[in-house]
C-alpha cells in the first residue's frame, strides 16, 4: 500500500533527502530498527496482531501491520485493520466539547448540573465544572464504570451493579458523596465516568447523538469514513481485528478469543473503533492546528488548551513535569519538546496515539489485546527514533527495563543446594523459593529510581535487608541475599 505520489523529507538527522513511501517508507537502517523492535515486543507480549503508522507535517510516512488480526484463520494485520482504541477516545470527546464551546454552545466554567441537572455531586460555592470533568481533576476517584461493564460484556466477576442507563449511572455516582476525596481542580483522578457524563453534556448541548456528532463534526472531515462507534459498522466491514484475551498462566500462554464491547455508556470514555492510517489523519490535525487537507475541524487557540497541563499528574521525573489537558497525557520535556499522548485497552484490543506538536511527528499503534506494545514503552521508543536519537540510551524507563529483564532467571547457590527464581511482576522485582519448608515469595524494592548500582532492599520486620546483583566482565550474575550467594543458571 503506498501513498499515491512520494514523500521527500530529510528524518534522522541525515543529510541526504529520502523518497518514502507508506509501503517501503523509511532509509533501511531507520526500518530495520524500528521493526526489530516491534517484531521483539510482540513475541515477548504474545501480540497476536499489531498495526503501526507515523506522520509528518501532513503526511503518513510509515503505516504496516504485523502478525495476525484473526489467528484462527491467520488473517494478517494491515494498516486499515479496525482495533477498539479505548481511552484514547477521550481527545475526540474533548475535541468535541472544545468545538461546542467555540459555537457558544457550553462554557467549560459551567456547573455539570447545568447540564445535567440529575448530577448530585460537587458544591454549591465549589461545584465540579465542565473543564474539571476534562481534565480529570473533578476530586472524583475511579468509580469503576469500566470495570462494571467490561466484566459484564466478557463474562468474568459479575458485581450485580445496576449500569445499562445514564440513570443507572447517576444512581451509582450520586451514591459515591463519601467517596470525594479532593476539591475540584486540587488533584488528579482518572475518571472514566467523568468522560461518560461529558457524552450526555454533548448530546443536550447539541441536539444530537454523542456518536452521530463526532462523526458529523470530527470523523467525516478528516475522512475517517470507517471509523465507527456502533456494532453493526464493525461486523460489516471486511477488515476487522478478533479481540483476544491473553493470559500467562503456570508459564503457558492462553490466547482466548473475545468480542468487543460495545455499549452507550462506553461511547464516550473509550468506544472508538478505528485503524492506525485513519488516526494518522486526526494526529495530522492535531500537530498542524487543527488544519486537515486546508480546511480547519477546529481552532488552534482551542487545540492548544487541550495539549497544555491543565493539572500535575504524579510520574517520574525524567521527563520534567507531567500531567493532564483535555483529553490528552503531556510530558512536559520529553527530549527538550513537549510530547502529547494517550492510551486506552478495553482488555482486548488496546491503542496508543503519540506526537510532539513542535516537530510535527507522531505515532499511532493498536493491537487486538488488552495492554502490551501499545501500552508501555515501544510508542516511546518510535518517538524517540523519530527524532533522530537511540531510545536504549535516552529513555531510563527502557534502561531499566533491560535491566530488569537481564537480572530475571533462575539462580542457585553452591552445588546447587538452594534454588530460587528471580521474576518480574508488573516492573518489580520479585524473590520466589518454592522449596519445601522455605517457600517465600518476596518484592525486591530498588534502592534507586534507576537501578544504577543492581542494589535492592527487602522489607523484614520493619528492617531493610539488603539484595545486591553483581555482574563481572563475562555477564556473569551473582545475587546476594544476606548471608547466601546465588549464582544465575
Amino acid at each position: 500500500m503506498c501513498l499515491e505520489k512520494p514523500l521527500v523529507l530529510s528524518i534522522l538527522g541525515m543529510n541526504k533527502r529520502c523518497v518514502i513511501y507508506v509501503s517501503s517508507g523509511l532509509p533501511e537502517e531507520f526500518k530495520e530498527k524500528l521493526e526489530s523492535l516491534i517484531a521483539s515486543a510482540m513475541a515477548q507480549a504474545h501480540v497476536p496482531g499489531l498495526s503501526l503508522s507515523m506522520v509528518k507535517d501532513d503526511q503518513v510516512i510509515y503505516a504496516k501491520g504485523f502478525g495476525a488480526r484473526k489467528l484462527e484463520e491467520n488473517l494478517p494485520s494491515t494498516p486499515s485493520t479496525l482495533y477498539g482504541i479505548g481511552s484514547c477516545t477521550k481527545s475526540f470527546t474533548a475535541m468535541t466539547i472544545m468545538q461546542l464551546m467555540e459555537q457558544g454552545k457550553l462554557d467549560l466554567h459551567d456547573s455539570v448540573k447545568k447540564y445535567i441537572p440529575e448530577f448530585k455531586l460537587g458544591k454549591v460555592e465549589n461545584p465540579i465544572t465542565v473543564r474539571h470533568l476534562l481534565a480529570h481533576s473533578s476530586g472524583v476517584p475511579n468509580l469503576g464504570l469500566a470495570e462494571i461493564l467490561l466484566k459484564r460484556f466478557y463474562g468474568i466477576d459479575e458485581k450485580w451493579i445496576p449500569m445499562s442507563s445514564l440513570d443507572d449511572l447517576l444512581l451509582h455516582i450520586n451514591g459515591a458523596k463519601e467517596e470525594v476525596a479532593a476539591e475540584p481542580g486540587k488533584r488528579f483522578f482518572y475518571f472514566n465516568s467523568g468522560y461518560t457524563l461529558l457524552g450526555e453534556i454533548i448530546e443536550r448541548a447539541s441536539g444530537m447523538k454523542y456518536e452521530n456528532y463526532v462523526k458529523e463534526k470530527i470523523l467525516n472531515p478528516l475522512k475517517m469514513n470507517r471509523s465507527t462507534f456502533l456494532r453493526e459498522d464493525f461486523e460489516k466491514d471486511p477488515d476487522v481485528m478478533t479481540p483476544y484475551f491473553v493470559e500467562s498462566k503456570e508459564g503457558k500462554v492462553a490466547v482466548t478469543a473475545a468480542r468487543h464491547p460495545f455499549h452507550k455508556l462506553i461511547y464516550a470514555p473509550g468506544g472508538l473503533l478505528s485503524s492506525v492510517l485513519e488516526l494518522a489523519n486526526y494526529l495530522v490535525a492535531n500537530v498542524n492546528g487543527g488544519l486537515f487537507e486546508g480546511s480547519s475541524i477546529i481552532d488552534a487557540s482551542s487545540l492548544e488548551e487541550m495539549h497544555k497541563i491543565q493539572i500535575e499528574t504524579p510520574g517520574p521525573s525524567y521527563f520534567g513535569k507531567t500531567g493532564y489537558g483535555y483529553g490528552w497525557a503531556i510530558k512536559e520535556n520529553f527530549l527538550g519538546h513537549k510530547l502529547v499522548e494517550h492510551g486506552g485497552s478495553t482488555g482486548v484490543s488496546s491503542a496508543v496515539l503519540a506526537f510532539v506538536p513542535h516537530l510535527k511527528i507522531g505515532v499511532i499503534m493498536a493491537s487486538n489485546m488488552g495492554g502490551g506494545p501499545a501500552s508501555g514503552l515501544i510508542p516511546l521508543a518510535i518517538v524517540t527514533l523519530l527524532m533522530g536519537k537511540d531510545p536504549e540510551t535516552e529513555l531510563p524507563a527502557l534502561q531499566i527495563e533491560k535491566k530488569l529483564s537481564m537480572l530475571t532467571g533462575v539462580y542457585e547457590s553452591y552445588k546447587g543446594i538452594n534454588r530460587i527464581s528471580v521474576v518480574n511482576k508488573g516492573g518489580l522485582l520479585y524473590v520466589e523459593a518454592k522449596e519445601r519448608p522455605f517457600e517465600m515469595v518476596v518484592p525486591l524494592i530498588p534502592e534507586s529510581e534507576k537501578i544504577e548500582n543492581l542494589k535492592f532492599y527487602i522489607l523484614a520486620g520493619g528492617q531493610k535487608n539488603p539484595v545486591e546483583f553483581t555482574l563481572d566482565s563475562s555477564g556473569k550474575i551473582d545475587l546476594y541475599i544476606e548471608s547466601n550467594r546465588f549464582h544465575k543458571i
